[in-house]
């Protein structure tokens, strides 16, 4: 059964509040402030807290109430089984108290009358609806990636026809075969193959690599790939559902979809505590009605409902929902923001972490990592003609080249007569010197990058004579080797999943000690690894940063989204890093361990009131001490295991990570 949308449990959960706050008031008020509240009719207050009650149950519990009934009707008992049974039991009681409270026998009976349990249903039902709210949320994060992918492609395509003539369409009547032009700074509106032209083609979203890739006629580009320079034409091949985009958008469906809930431990528990609280109530009013004193029905009428309350969950409502809440809150100081609360449940399991290498173990763009003048000119001067050349450029090596400059206070001199070609570098005039800036690999007397090296080398010219090299490199972020080391001492087998080449990556992963790598992998593959191994019995987590990612997060047991990345990736992951620093992955590694075990130690606290409490109820000690269930200190016993559940739970505030 489904979980409704939060926009129809939000509205129930601040009745629960409004109205519950003041039958918690009432009820606890004789106990706190005796003086004060004595001096009310008791039988004005009782009615008082049944007026306010009602509504909380039938109405703000309707969407629990359904689950309830469900659970009985598909005879697979779990949590809500167990919580309405017990509320309805406090309701059902502590209505008939109100109505017929004179004709109770005495020994159900003290000083102020019979004891109401109106404020357990109303606590339990707000607990519960808003562990139902956390639980959506998590569950909402599915449309907001789906819409992030699909906002990618451009809603229309500019289609050159027969008669040369260009005509902007809509992207649904683009047809294979047509043939599509595409200015500098536009998406690609499908899969094709290139005409004529040439430029660079940031493909980031498939590849996670930073620097745009050069395209020339033949190569294929695909749909939602961004061109950042020059313009050209390109025949459409694959057109709406078949582009690689629309596949991705399919892959994240899927695996958002296929994913099996968790199988909760308070569910697991309570699939087998709920027949036996049932039984054992069965067998309290049989046992009453043949072998009880007199009068005999009622008195085993109301040790049966005595067994339901006490077996009433008010502690098991808390013991998840007060945990995880902590647990987020604590979470959120340590940089890492949970938006699924299940995925700290998962993540204290996982034993293997497929990583992205771009964005995730570096810092995603490219850098200046070394400057080797060739000529009379020194380092500072080579960087700083090449970043007045580079300053009109938007190409992320550009960029690079001019922040490094400022980086070491360089004045970086206005430019004339710039010009750019894709694929090859940029010219320019600075203080009357031409300057060329292009790949070493273009450039005469200056070899291509060392294999398996991961960087990039760019030549600089200035008035025709080789003046320098510089070279680029996404450099590891300090904080990944050590932090590496630590998950991997924490039992995870850490394993780089990247769209790079084989050489780089192997590079990469031999400096940070790696377990194993995969490179030049896809977005449909990277899914497929992530299946792969979570079909081996494996529990796995998955982080990255780029739109390629998003598929594989939504397929891993826990994705984890780097801060500093994509919308979509953030949308499609359960946890993300807020400064996108792998430090932060090993402090949600810890929190995770301490949430989980701190939910187990609540769930065993909370039953363990409750099977303390069921012999008693059922009048185990009545034959050999004449002794009932006093209301009264089940109300206590009650108290006691929420206040002992909630105190556990805020010791994750102080949690070390």
């Amino acid at each position: 059964m489904g979980l409704p949308h939060e926009r129809y449990l939000r509205p129930r959960l601040w009745v629960a509040l409004l109205l519950g706050v003041p039958v918690l008031v009432l009820a606890m008020g004789a106990m706190l402030a005796p003086a004060f509240f004595h001096r009310f009719d008791p039988q004005v207050l009782a009615w008082t807290q049944l007026v306010l009650t009602t509504p909380i149950f039938f109405w703000a519990g309707a969407p629990l109430n359904r689950r309830w009934w469900y659970s009985i009707r598909k005879r697979d008992t779990n949590m809500f089984t167990l919580i309405v049974t017990g509320t309805g039991a406090a309701y059902a009681f502590s209505v008939a108290a109100v109505l017929f409270g004179d004709r109770l026998p005495p020994a159900l009976r003290t000083d102020h009358g019979v004891p109401l349990y109106f404020e357990a249903v109303a606590f339990i039902t707000a607990i519960v609806l808003m562990g139902q709210i956390l639980e959506q949320r998590a569950h909402a994060r599915t449309d907001a990636a789906i819409r992030g992918l699909m906002d990618l492609a451009p809603r229309t395509a500019h289609r050159i026809g027969a008669n040369g003539e260009e005509e902007d369409v809509p992207v649904e009547a683009v047809h294979p075969g047509d043939l599509l032009r595409v200015r500098p700074g536009e998406s690609l509106p499908v899969d094709g193959v290139m005409a004529e032209g040439r430029s660079e083609v940031n493909e980031s979203m498939l590849t996670g690599e930073p620097v745009p890739v050069a395209k020339a006629p033949g190569d294929p580009v695909s749909a939602g790939t961004l061109n950042t320079t020059g313009a050209f034409t390109f025949r459409a091949e694959r057109v709406g559902r078949d582009t690689l985009l629309a596949q991705i958008v399919r892959l994240v469906e899927e695996a958002q979809n296929s994913e099996a809930p968790i199988a909760r431990l308070a569910d697991r528990v309570s699939s087998w505590f709920v027949p036996a609280v049932a039984t054992i109530a069965v067998i309290t009013f049989l046992a009453w009605w043949l072998v009880g004193p007199e009068p005999r029905f009622l008195h085993a009428l109301l040790n049966a409902v005595a067994v339901l309350i006490i077996a009433c969950p008010c502690a098991l409502g808390l013991a998840t929902p007060v945990s995880l809440v902590t647990g987020i809150g604590r979470g959120a100081q340590a940089g890492v923001l949970v938006k699924d609360a299940a995925a700290l449940e998962r993540l204290a399991a996982a034993d293997t972490l497929l990583i992205d290498k771009t964005g995730t173990l570096t810092v995603g763009s490219p850098r200046v990592v070394k400057l080797a003048p060739a000529d009379a000119l020194s380092a500072d001067e080579v960087l700083g003609l090449a970043a007045a050349a580079e300053a009109a450029s938007e190409h992320p090596l550009a960029r690079a080249i001019v922040a490094a400059a400022r980086e070491r206070g360089l004045a970086i001199v206005p430019a004339t007569g710039f010009r750019a070609e894709p694929g090859m570098g940029v010219q320019a005039t600075v203080a009357g010197r031409r300057v060329v800036v292009g790949r070493a690999s273009d450039a005469v007397g200056f070899a291509a990058p060392t294999a398996g090296a991961p960087t990039t080398l760019v030549a600089v010219e200035v008035d025709g004579r080789l003046a320098g090299r510089i070279e680029l490199a996404d450099t590891i972020k300090p904080t990944t080797a050590q932090a590496i080391r630590e998950l991997q001492r924490l039992g995870l087998r850490v394993v780089m999943v990247t769209g790079d080449r084989d050489e780089t990556a192997r590079a990469v992963a031999r400096e940070l000690g790696l377990d194993g790598h995969h490179a030049g992998v896809t977005p449909a593959r990277k899914q497929e690894l992530v299946r792969a191994h979570r079909a081996r019995g494996e529990q796995v987590v998955f982080a990255g940063d780029g739109l390629n990612d998003a598929p594989a997060l939504a397929a891993a047991d826990v994705g984890i989204a780097m801060g500093t990345g994509t919308d979509v990736a953030m949308a499609s992951a359960g946890l993300v890093l807020v400064r996108g620093d792998l430090a932060a992955l090993v402090r949600a590694v810890h929190l995770s361990r301490a949430t989980l075990r701190n939910i187990k130690q609540n769930l065993f606290w909370a039953f363990a009131y409750n099977f303390a409490g069921l012999p008693v109820a059922a009048g185990v000690l009545y034959p050999f001490f004449g002794i009932l269930l006093s209301p009264m200190l089940a109300s206590i016993a009650m108290s006691i295991s929420s206040i002992t559940v909630v105190a556990n739970a805020l010791r994750l505030r102080h949690a070390r990570l």
